[in-house]
Order: C-alpha cells, then sequence, then structure tokens
C-alpha cells in the first residue's frame, strides 16, 4: 500500500501541477486575448477616425467642385450677358440717325485734328456723308468698317481708329470691372 500512496501522491501532485499550468496557460491566453482585443479596438478606432476624415475631406472636396461648377456657370452666364450687352451698344450706335452719327463724326474729325491736319477719313459704305460735311480731304468707303470712322494723314503715316467698334472695346475695358459690378452688384 505504500507503493500505491506514493503513486497516488505523485498522481495528485501532477495533477494539481497539470492544473497549476493549465490555470497558467490560460490566465496567458486570457491576458493575450485580452491586448489582442484592445489592440483590435485601437486599431478599429484609428481606421473608423481615418475613414470617417476621408468621408469628411471627400465631402469637402465635393462641395469645392460643385460650388467652382456653379461659379464657372455664373461667370459665362455674366459673359454672355456682357457679349450681349456689348453687341446690343454697338449695334445702336451703328444704326443711329444720320443726324446723330453726323455730329459723333464732326467730333471725332475735330479730336482726330489734334494729329493729323486734314485728314483722309475711311467709313462705312452705308454712311453718305460727304468731305465736306465732316471737314476732311477726302471720304474712302471701306466694308471693313461698320460704324464710325478711320482717320488718315495725307501720307499715311498717322493714322487714328475711331470706329465705334474699337472706341466701345476701348472703353468696355477700362470700365469692365465698373460695368460688372453694377450689372452684378
Amino acid at each position: 500500500m505504500a507503493l500505491d500512496s506514493v503513486k497516488m501522491e505523485i498522481d495528485r501532485s501532477a495533477e494539481e501541477a497539470v492544473k497549476a499550468v493549465k490555470a497558467e496557460t490560460d490566465a496567458e491566453i486570457a491576458r493575450i486575448n485580452a491586448d489582442a482585443d484592445a489592440k483590435i479596438a485601437s486599431i478599429r478606432e484609428r481606421e473608423n477616425k481615418r475613414l470617417e476624415e476621408s468621408i469628411a475631406r471627400l465631402s469637402r472636396q465635393e462641395i469645392s467642385s460643385t460650388e467652382l461648377e456653379s461659379k464657372k456657370i455664373v461667370l459665362v452666364e455674366k459673359k454672355e450677358i456682357l457679349e450681349e450687352a456689348f453687341a446690343a451698344t454697338l449695334a445702336d450706335l451703328e444704326s443711329a440717325p444720320k443726324e446723330k452719327k453726323l455730329a459723333q463724326y464732326k467730333k471725332m474729325v475735330q479730336a482726330a485734328k489734334q494729329a493729323i491736319d486734314k485728314p483722309k477719313a475711311y467709313m462705312s459704305p452705308a454712311d453718305s456723308f460727304k468731305a465736306a460735311d465732316l471737314d476732311v480731304s477726302e471720304i474712302v468707303k471701306d466694308e471693313r468698317i461698320t460704324g464710325g470712322l478711320i482717320l488718315e494723314s495725307e501720307d499715311g503715316s498717322v493714322q487714328v481708329d475711331m470706329q465705334y467698334k474699337t472706341i466701345l472695346k476701348t472703353v468696355w475695358d477700362r470700365e469692365m470691372k465698373s460695368l460688372s459690378d453694377t450689372l452684378f452688384g
């Protein structure tokens, strides 16, 4: 019986050792699982935050892109309105009554006489003024001119472009900002 008792003691001792090792192993596994769960939670939180930031950034980019596109559309519309206003103003100048055009042309000639003594006037074939009407040396009809005058010195060395489209374009370009502010606020 002594052998049985020693055997039982060894079995019991081995069983206790196995239980202790198993308890340590279970504790280590639980600790490893807890660490892994904490790391997974941290990674998941970091990735969720990154995803939210990416979504917010994409949303801001989409909003910016949409705002830019709408600004482009508005600018195109404004440009079309300004071009229509330019064309309408030019058409009004070119289709003015003969008396009004004559008065304007005389002012153009007077202004040009500061640079050219007795200018030659190039004008639209639609205009029927004579050299004496404008106090110029000669009238030349030019198909390229739709309204206004081009005044030239006798030797051709000096030319003053006073076509309506040239004058209007000069004023238009100079006053574009204030014109745009007036029209569109």
